[in-house]
């Protein structure tokens, strides 16, 4: 199984990858103009369309009023359809900062059942680790970060980058994870007990899990 790919309202240059013949293209809300600018026809449209501002033929149309964002919304449809990585274009820089923490909270809740996210902005992409590592091979550049989500982050290893860290402990009150840089050498970022929210460089591309 592909990807579950969606759209988000924010901006955003290009693709971080080419859509894949298994994946699963929504388009959420505002999205939809990202997959009409790039060609690309969506297999599904949804969201309350007060971004948008007007409700496309087929969409699957839900009321403002709700828990859910947007994102959430087709968060939750990739879930039921059985998809386990998924890639959020436009849902970073946007002028709505509530939303772009939302979607940090939305990469969490992926977390929680048994998934992979990724926020993929211009510059920059966002990921949470649970219990578990990612690895960026040889040759990365720019800024890290790493920032702990929820309860505190145990067992945290920082390998291969300017400020190493071994079995520490990071908090929701103390940012010690922040603007880390890569020394063009394997990196390992890993937590053995909670979450880690983390940003890098879009250059260096995604991690393995």
């Amino acid at each position: 199984m592909g990807s579950c790919i969606i759209f988000c309202a924010a901006e955003f240059d290009a693709l971080a990858r080419p859509v894949g013949a298994g994946d699963h293209v929504i388009a959420a809300d505002g999205g939809l103009r990202h997959t009409e600018k790039l060609g690309i026809v969506p297999d599904e449209i949804l969201g309350d369309f007060d971004s948008l501002g007007f409700t496309p033929e087929g969409a699957n149309v839900f009321p403002v009023e709700k828990d859910d964002t947007d994102a959430m919304l087709a968060v939750r449809r990739g879930l039921t359809l059985g998809y386990r990585e998924f890639l959020l274009y436009g849902s970073l820089g946007g002028p709505r900062l509530d939303h772009t923490v939302a979607n940090f909270q939305t990469l969490q809740f992926l977390a929680d059942h048994g998934a992979v996210g990724y926020l993929i902005g211009n510059t920059t992409m966002v990921t949470v680790v649970k219990n578990g590592s990612l690895t960026f091979p040889q040759g990365g550049s720019g800024t890290i970060s790493v920032f702990c989500m929820g309860a505190d982050a145990e067992g945290v290893d920082i390998e291969g980058l300017y400020y190493p860290l071994k079995n520490g402990t990071l908090s929701a009150g103390f940012p010690l994870g922040v603007s880390n840089h890569f020394l063009r050498e394997k990196t390992r970022i890993s937590v053995k007990q909670g979450s880690l929210l983390v940003l890098w460089d879009r250059e260096n591309g995604f991690p393995l899990r």
